[in-house]
């Protein structure tokens, strides 16, 4: 396993700064621990990369820290340097576990696929076992509608009869992929994606390789995510981004030297991932372009790049399921674009 992959598995268990855009879901869990009432299952939702995760296991070292190690300000925050709460951070604290995809166990190493009934029965066995240090036991589920329908099965024992003081946190950027009796057992918690100014923020501590008009750049790009702008930042998606708008600056009109010359680049094993990241960038290019549309045009002006997105969303995917060409994928969606200029 790469360092690159281990530090992006525990980011959100040891981070420290200041929780930035959730100041409501905070205040309700904040407010939930002091009521003495707390809800023994919590289902964080929304997008991938806007700090569900991270809201979770701070919520968590709150949770299982003596009360000295809390820091006045929102009712969550811990002293990242109190012991219990640097067990937390290192994942060696006993009353806490996480719950994710595990690992393949032969080379080369990658996630599975999906959480397995296996590691979920590890887990509530777990929860069966008495307290080794605090008063409560913790489970976090990341992200939980990557669970098998084994696995849901198994969760949803534990949450129709949980052993007494415990706390299960399931974070999910698809609840409606879970069964609708773990939903029904879980208070909500929808956490909002943040503006461009705190994803901004968020990424100036994590780098400082982005400033200035990149950084806005790849903020406005996330939309609202700033686990998917980091993504994007070390995907090259900075330079693709450039490269789309030179490309559709001369729509309805193409340029296809420089058309064919950027779509050679995504040839191969190696231009796999350049590949998909161009795609989705070009995808939020052609939605805002439509939401700016649907404010300054009419609809018939707009039927045109809506017929466009359809046509293009089908491609991208039936590429992925046929394996086609990705150059022609790319040729042909800027046909669809050049189509939809033209009007």
């Amino acid at each position: 396993m790469s360092d690159e992959l281990i530090d992006r598995i525990e980011a959100p268990r040891k981070e420290t700064g200041a929780i930035l855009g959730h100041d409501s879901a905070i205040e309700t869990l904040s407010e939930a621990r002091a009521s003495g009432r707390l809800a023994h299952a919590w289902l964080i939702t929304g997008p991938a990369g806007i700090g569900k995760a991270t809201l979770a296991w701070r919520f968590a070292r709150r949770m299982l820290a003596p009360e000295d190690a809390g820091l006045p300000g929102n009712g969550i925050e811990t002293d990242p340097s109190h012991p219990d709460v640097r067990k937390i951070m290192n994942g060696s604290h006993p009353d806490c576990r996480l719950i994710r995809r595990s690992m393949t166990q032969k080379s080369p190493y990658r996630f599975r696929t999906e959480i397995s009934v296996e590691d979920v029965r590890e887990a509530g066995t777990f929860l069966h076992h008495t307290a080794g240090q605090s008063a409560w036991r913790c489970l976090i589920v990341d992200t939980a509608d990557q669970m098998n329908t084994n696995a849901q099965n198994a969760l949803l024992k534990v949450l129709e009869e949980p052993p007494p003081r415990t706390l299960l946190l399931l974070a999910a950027h698809a609840p409606s992929r879970l069964l609708p009796t773990i939903r029904s057992r879980c208070r909500s918690l929808a956490l909002r994606p943040l503006d461009n100014a705190e994803v901004a923020e968020v990424i100036a501590r994590k780098t400082d390789t982005l400033a200035g008009d990149d950084l806005q750049i790849i903020s406005d790009i996330s939309d609202g995510s700033p686990g998917r702008a980091l993504e994007l930042a070390q995907a090259g998606g900075l330079d693709l981004y450039r490269e789309l708008l030179a490309l559709v600056e001369p729509l309805p009109g193409l340029d296809t030297e420089r058309l064919h010359a950027t779509s050679d680049k995504f040839a191969g094993a190696a231009g796999e991932a350049s590949y998909r990241t161009f795609l989705e960038i070009l995808k939020w290019w052609l939605l805002r372009h439509i939401r700016e549309g649907a404010t300054s045009r009419g609809q018939a002006a707009l039927e045109p790049w809506l017929q466009a997105w359809e046509k293009i969303d089908e491609l991208a995917g039936r590429a992925d399921s046929v394996n086609l060409d990705r150059k022609q994928v790319v040729l042909n969606t800027f046909f669809e674009l050049s189509a939809a200029a033209r009007g």
